[in-house]
Order: C-alpha cells, then sequence, then structure tokens
C-alpha cells in the first residue's frame, strides 16, 4: 500500500538477459515519466554474475499500455504473458 492509501498491481513489461536492452528500456521509460522497478537484480548472487536468469521490469498496471507503447516504438520486444 502506498502513503496516499492507495494499492497498485504491477506488471512484468520486459524479460531479458541483455542489459543494454533492460538498461535502454529502464533511460526510456524514466524519459516518459513512467516509473519502472526492476526484479531478480539480486538473482546474480545466487548464478555467479553469468546472466543465466533473465531479469524483469515492472510498471503499475494503469501505466503498462503506454510503457508498451514506448518500448515497442524504440525496437523493444513486450512481454505480452498473463
Amino acid at each position: 500500500m502506498l502513503p496516499n492509501g492507495h494499492i497498485h498491481f504491477m506488471k512484468q513489461l520486459l524479460s531479458t538477459n541483455n542489459m543494454a536492452d533492460l538498461a535502454f528500456a529502464q533511460a526510456l521509460l524514466q524519459g516518459e515519466g513512467i516509473a519502472v522497478f526492476e526484479m531478480d537484480v539480486n538473482m546474480s548472487v545466487l548464478e555467479g554474475g553469468i546472466g543465466i536468469f533473465p531479469r524483469r521490469l515492472m510498471v503499475v498496471e494503469a501505466d503498462y499500455e503506454a510503457a508498451a507503447k514506448a518500448l515497442r516504438d524504440n525496437g523493444l520486444e513486450v512481454y505480452e504473458r498473463p
């Protein structure tokens, strides 16, 4: 729950092992004013830093369509599974 008392659900936008795509997507979305949360960052401790496990970018569900459009418009593949 956020300080204003609202509950916001997150939706997965991107899943990738490519750190360049991940950084580009984060910078792009931040430039659009869309907050992102990167998941699975600490998995590198378990995998030894070799990039086996993909990292995921999450956005608030209400921002998903705008975020997905921004990524697609810039050549990135959007995660589309439920």
